[in-house]
């Protein structure tokens, strides 16, 4: 007897979607002054909101944020925190780290945050009571839909990360027992890189797939540091 399975999309489709991953870039400069329309953002924010979530709970709220005031506040939460982290690093390394663009915050028309409720009664805590994380760890899967549904339209997306956060939800109003998760410049560019701003700059490397794979249980050769290539 036949086993039906599901089918999955035609090679056009398929060949898309991992285009999408394969060049999904964090952006931080080149953006455009020309505003995204309301109707494509909210399409990215349907992509955001179609993501999947422990128990359905759906933790995520999005802060979409054009006031300039507004921008230049959360600038500023970015530059007091990337001086601190530029004085942890030294000699070429720290002279590396100040050379780079970390932020788009005043260059992109627009910004937005993604924050978590994880404690909302959405999904009756179920597959939260072992795994609390898991709030957040959807939210996240929030920001990555929305980030490559506007890889696929032609929009620049970059998370800024260096970012105090209590800081920033003063700067946001954002409630004590809310988790920022994600502040994002999003925009159209005048270009996708070839590849990570990290990995030109010569930050970091890519490793391979196969160093990070095992099979049944923990490789005992990833040690705490850097897996072995």
């Amino acid at each position: 007897m036949e086993v039906m399975k599901a089918t999955g999309f035609d090679e056009n489709e398929r060949q898309g979607v991992y285009r999408a991953i394969r060049e999904r870039r964090d952006v931080r400069r080149g953006f455009l002054p020309e505003p995204i329309p309301d109707e494509l953002l909210y399409r990215l924010l349907d992509a955001a909101h179609n993501a999947p979530s422990v128990g359905l709970m759906q933790p995520w709220r999005f802060i979409v944020v054009r006031d300039i005031a507004v921008r230049r506040a959360v600038h500023g939460i970015f530059l007091q925190a990337n001086q601190q982290a530029a004085a942890s690093y030294t000699g070429k390394q720290q002279q590396s780290y100040t050379g780079m663009k970390l932020e788009g915050i005043l260059e992109a028309p627009q910004n937005l945050c993604i924050v978590c409720d994880s404690q909302n009664s959405q999904g009756h805590q179920l597959g939260r009571r072992t795994m609390p994380e898991t709030a957040v760890y959807s939210a996240v899967c929030a920001v990555q839909n929305l980030w490559l549904a506007a890889r696929a339209e032609g929009i620049g997306v970059g998370w800024v990360s260096i970012l105090e956060p209590d800081l920033l939800r003063s700067a946001l109003k954002i409630p004590t027992q809310i988790i920022p998760v994600a502040y994002l410049c999003l925009g159209y560019v005048d270009a996708f890189a070839a590849e990570p701003d990290l990995e030109r700059a010569g930050w970091e490397k890519r490793t391979t797939l196969k160093s990070v794979v095992s099979f049944n249980e923990y490789d005992g050769n990833w040690g705490d540091g850097r897996p072995t290539p």
